[in-house]
């Protein structure tokens, strides 16, 4: 099995333009919902493909330890929160193609949500965008402490993801739209808890002291400008044909 899931990560992060193939990704995701194979192992692979010098490569193994932390088992993700570094693409520049140039900036901001999406876990123990919800969900029933403390991990993971910041024009790539997608899917459970959060914090808004009271209204006043741009990245998704039924219509909570 060693061999074999070597080969789906190298054939998923091969040097052809376009995103990995579903039988790829597909293996990859049978091989980690196995509880006696290595993880690990894995990890290190899509890792080192993140070494490479092209936009292609680099950019391909990034979608691919997407899908997995977003298809495959929770032990994916727990791996990845308990490493000790994560990307280090801060830096990446592929200069060998024009296209290079622009797909290095989104590689870098990509790389960056992924680190948060990992770091986020190590930090409260769950997927946020995993989490159930309703009235009886992990947002709706914390406590005012344990709440005041996840919105802030969450509103990090949701700057990183928005930063992502691409226009239509820009997805002009398989790889690159297929990172939007698993951004988008995201951004919607993400936004969904977040907002969830929020009704709980105004719930428990009169029953507050003094500085939790001024905090909250801070994080209330910061979701108001998350909304706006949240709306606009829905806007892109519109514009890059993602069917208009799956795109929610965001409705505007009253400003202070």
């Amino acid at each position: 099995m060693g061999s074999s899931v070597s080969k789906s990560a190298l054939g998923a992060t091969t040097n052809e333009p376009k995103e990995p193939k579903p039988e790829h990704l597909a293996d990859l995701i049978q091989y980690i919902n196995e509880t006696n194979k290595s993880v690990k192992h894995l990890v290190n692979l899509l890792f080192e493909k993140t070494g490479s010098g092209s936009w292609v490569v680099v950019f391909k193994a990034l979608v691919t330890v997407h899908h997995l932390m977003v298809h495959g088992n929770e032990r994916f993700i727990q791996h990845l929160a308990s490493r000790n570094s994560l990307f280090t693409l801060h830096n990446f520049l592929d200069k060998s193609v024009i296209e290079g140039y622009a797909m290095s900036t989104f590689i870098r901001r990509y790389s960056r949500y992924l680190n948060e999406k990992s770091l986020a876990y190590r930090m409260i123990a769950s997927d946020i965008t995993k989490i159930k919800r309703g009235l009886d969900g992990m947002m709706r029933t914390m406590n005012t402490k344990e709440l005041l403390n996840t919105l802030r991990v969450i509103q990090i993971q949701f700057d990183a993801l928005l930063s992502f910041n691409a226009n239509p024009e820009e997805l002009n790539n398989d790889i690159a739209r297929a990172a939007f997608m698993l951004l988008f899917k995201d951004s919607l459970r993400l936004f969904a808890a977040y907002n969830e959060g929020i009704l709980n914090l105004l719930d428990k808004y009169f029953d507050m002291t003094k500085n939790q009271c001024k905090e909250s209204l801070d994080i209330y006043i910061k979701f108001l400008g998350r909304t706006t741009k949240l709306a606009q990245f829905l806007k892109v998704a519109q514009q890059v044909g993602i069917d208009q039924n799956h795109i929610p219509n965001l409705i505007q909570l009253p400003t202070i």
